[in-house]
């Protein structure tokens, strides 16, 4: 360990002192104040070291019965743990199922329990707390046993100790799954109603499962999963993402047997074709009851795909559940496991808890990283008394109430430059919700350019810093993604606010051709003072590096090709930001937490 710290040490400075020699980073301009410090990358190292987890022992009290195997209908054994109180009884159960290993639990060592690597290098922004018999990313016996319910923790086909060939994603998958819950609604334990839980891919395997209509699910609980796994992970924007993609499939492949590798296939597929489409669940058919966790922070992943499942799915009862900070430390955090738990105990137990009555979002409204605005429940997502603004870019950088009457244009390197337009706040503001940009765009020396756009909140000229995918601790408010060759909306679910685009076909630029491009940015929550400037980037590569101390870590995309973008503003080209107003004094909505 001191060896490992030393070296981190030395590598530290080592960046440190690049950084300050260069000044650059890998997304263009530098300005000042919007990069990650030394403060950061001190705070980076000692996150590495020392991560913020506390990994309680097991508890008295409940029966662990380990590997216990389950025929599903096509002969293959499955395993599962489960955990379930001492005392006999019919409970309901809590079921997750995943390719990470449910045997892979937390191992003690001289200083107490060993947290998994990811928390090292995915940092969180507070103190986490589970008990040893929490695998990854799953429910946490040692919270839900006591509390009257069974958990059933199971390795999905191919991967851990179950038998087969992993069928990632798919609905073989999703089938696997049905006979699982099958099983677990009819044990002696159980009281016939099974409920879903789980981050991340725990999240994803629940949509297709749901959408298949069990007979014994009575509830599932996604927090934070994507349901489209081209338009959210693997090409968001049509533009491939190139670093934590190489990440998980690598660690599939070494921790099972998966029949297909997604990188590859990502690779060799840059439309949308039916091999992705087999890939996406059909929310319209999910009618069980569901709390769904979206997140403001997680933009790179399971942002637009929590959103996504909340608007769509059939179910006459479902609940958002909004935040702006760590993927683990919420969902493990006293009020989330509450809420979850209040949820669970009316439509699993039965309980007459008031769940009915709960508003459907719980909304979090933040200023800065670090500070929450306003925590309130309300009863529709977007909210009703939204006031969509639009913001006209004018080419001298501005961001401006009225349209602009004269043709200008705005030109930037695609490879190193930026094309930034400022908006000074009037008055104290909420913007909630997604955000659209529509942009008309030539190229020069090329027939493509990939836009990535960020939206940034600025204070006395320097960027305040959000929480992002990945523990990153210098996001933007809101980013959005498009390969202008595929701009082709989608006409059936684009929305004034949320363009949606198909992916079906390439529309290279032609010379001297200006095209409307529509940009979706993704969902936030953000409090605004007067004084204060929103800030509208628009570039041709990613905004930062994926170094683990000063970068986005684990975050990379494929660049545009060499040459010039030019943006047409005014005129006939009204190139425009809309954004999401709420004004705080009329923002609330009744509710209970």
């Amino acid at each position: 360990m001191r060896r490992m710290v030393r070296w981190l040490a030395v590598l530290t400075l080592a960046l440190l002192l690049w950084r300050l020699v260069t000044g650059r980073r890998g997304g263009g301009l530098v300005m000042t104040g919007e990069r990650p410090d030394w403060r950061y990358a001190i705070g980076r190292l000692r996150g590495i070291v020392s991560p913020p987890v506390e990994i309680t022992p097991p508890p008295p009290g409940i029966r662990f019965e380990h590997d216990v195997e389950v025929a599903v209908s096509d002969g293959t054994i499955l395993r599962v743990n489960v955990f379930r109180p001492e005392s006999e009884g019919r409970y309901p159960v809590i079921m997750c199922a995943h390719p990470y290993g449910k045997n892979r639990l937390p191992k003690r060592g001289p200083l107490g329990y060993r947290p998994p690597p990811q928390y090292r290098w995915l940092c969180q922004p507070k103190p986490v707390t589970w008990s040893a018999w929490t695998s990854w990313e799953t429910p946490d016996p040692a919270y839900w046993v006591p509390r009257g319910y069974v958990v059933v923790n199971c390795d999905l086909r191919g991967f851990g100790t179950s038998e087969g060939r992993g069928n990632l994603l798919t609905e073989a998958e999703a089938r696997d799954i049905y006979d699982l819950i099958e099983w677990a609604g009819t044990q002696p334990w159980s009281n016939g109603k099974v409920g879903m839980n789980g981050v991340s891919y725990l999240a994803i395997s629940q949509y297709k499962v749901a959408a298949l209509r069990p007979a014994h699910l009575a509830a599932i609980c996604p927090w934070e999963g994507l349901s489209d796994v081209y338009r959210d992970f693997a090409r968001p924007g049509g533009i491939r993402e190139d670093g934590f993609i190489r990440v998980w499939s690598t660690g599939t492949k070494r921790g099972g047997r998966p029949s297909e590798d997604i990188r590859e296939e990502q690779i060799a597929r840059p439309l949308r074709d039916e091999w992705w489409a087999a890939r996406t669940p059909e929310l319209e058919r999910i009618e069980v009851p569901m709390l769904v966790c979206g997140s403001f922070s997680d933009q790179e992943l399971h942002t637009r795909g929590s959103f996504r499942a909340f608007e769509r799915v059939s179910s006459p009862h479902r609940w958002l559940y909004t935040h702006r900070g760590g993927k683990w430390a919420e969902y493990y955090s006293e009020e989330a496991l509450a809420f979850q738990r209040r949820f669970f105990d009316h439509f699993l137990k039965g309980e007459e808890n008031g769940m009915l009555e709960v508003p459907a979002v719980r909304l979090e409204v933040r200023e800065e990283r670090d500070t929450i605005h306003a925590v309130r429940h309300v009863a529709a997502w977007p909210l009703p008394q939204t006031r969509w603004t639009d913001l006209h870019l004018r080419a001298d950088g501005r961001l401006v109430d009225a349209p602009v009457a004269d043709s200008e244009v705005v030109s930037f390197d695609m490879s190193s430059g930026r094309a930034s337009f400022l908006w000074d706040v009037p008055e104290d503001v909420e913007i909630i919700g997604p955000m659209a940009l529509r942009l008309f765009v030539e190229v020069r020396q090329t027939e493509d350019v990939f836009l990535f756009v960020g939206v940034q909140k600025l204070r006395a000229g320097r960027v305040v810093p959000f929480e992002g995918s990945y523990g990153y601790g210098f996001d933007r408010v809101t980013t959005g993604w498009l390969k202008a060759s595929l701009r082709k909306l989608d006409s059936g679910w684009s929305t004034p606010w949320h363009p949606v685009h198909i992916y079906d076909e390439f529309r290279p630029l032609k010379p001297g051709e200006i095209a409307s491009v529509d940009i979706a940015l993704l969902p936030s929550a953000t409090f605004f003072r007067e004084g204060e400037q929103v800030r509208l980037d628009v570039q041709g590569c990613w905004f930062s590096t994926r170094n683990p101390f000063f970068g986005h870590f684990p975050a990379a995309y494929e660049h545009s090709p060499r040459g010039f973008c030019a943006l047409h503003c005014g005129g006939e080209h009204g190139a425009r930001l809309r954004i999401p107003l709420v004004p705080p004094q009329t923002s609330s909505s009744g509710g209970v937490a």
